[in-house]
């Protein structure tokens, strides 16, 4: 009896379903790895802080804990890692992410903790879930400064919004949220410019300023975003001087 090549349908059908397993063995593996992280988190803190800070103690307890279960479970409990434990039950300490069985990793949530304003965490956390972030395009959004875009870009009672319910797309401009003040090159408050009078004024304004320094003066970049330790910090103006 001859073998007959399998049905490129069916075939199709097995892999789905084993994907589907292993995707969901990943899910259930990263859920219960995520909740367990957040108690050790929160008895670290119950056990160190007795809800007061007791720093020298705290040292002490996270280094010998690091000890115990590094001999027994190997690696992944590094004070390092116990600290970042910690830092995650502090930042979610009602157990909100835990509950709603998250799809992000625990690399995700180490450096959202990083992240010092609740309400830019909490939309970065769910812009990440609601669009599969990987943990490379959720540094990238955020070093692109997305929250601080869009805030600047509606009004303050949005910004809760935003931490609640993510970015909402109702039209194509929802897709640029790239304020612009043009006032200070002449040209009035409008809904729109043309291409080439926007580029006159900025060029007229920029030749005036640079020829008003001197020789050699090049203009590189208006308030340069800089981050340092998950921080954003802004450089006013920054120029360089070919002599």
């Amino acid at each position: 009896m001859s073998n007959q090549p399998a049905n490129n349908t069916f075939v199709a059908e097995i892999k789905s379903l084993l994907n589907h397993a292993r995707s969901s063995v990943y899910q259930a593996i990263n859920t219960t790895m995520t909740q367990t992280y957040w108690e050790i988190g929160k008895r670290i803190i119950v056990e160190e802080q007795h809800g007061k800070t007791r720093a020298e103690y705290g040292k002490g307890l996270i280094k010998n804990l690091s000890d115990e279960l590094g001999r027994e479970f190997g690696k992944g409990f590094s004070v390092d890692n116990l600290e970042n434990m910690r830092k995650f039950y502090l930042a979610y300490p009602i157990s909100e992410t835990v509950s709603r069985k998250s799809q992000l990793s625990w690399s995700h949530y180490i450096f959202l903790t990083r992240i010092s304003n609740k309400d830019e965490r909490d939309f970065y956390e769910l812009e990440s879930t609601q669009n599969s972030w990987t943990l490379r395009e959720l540094k990238r959004q955020f070093d692109s400064g997305l929250f601080e875009r869009l805030r600047l870009s509606t009004d303050q009672s949005a910004v809760k919004q935003l931490s609640k319910q993510g970015q909402i797309i109702q039209t194509a401009n929802d897709l640029i949220k790239d304020p612009y003040i043009l006032e200070f090159v002449g040209l009035p408050e409008q809904a729109s410019y043309s291409e080439s009078e926007l580029e006159q004024k900025l060029i007229d304004k920029l030749e005036h300023f640079l020829l008003e320094l001197g020789k050699g003066f090049t203009f590189v970049s208006r308030q340069k975003r800089i981050t340092i330790d998950e921080k954003h910090f802004k450089v006013d103006l920054v120029f360089y001087n070919r002599f």
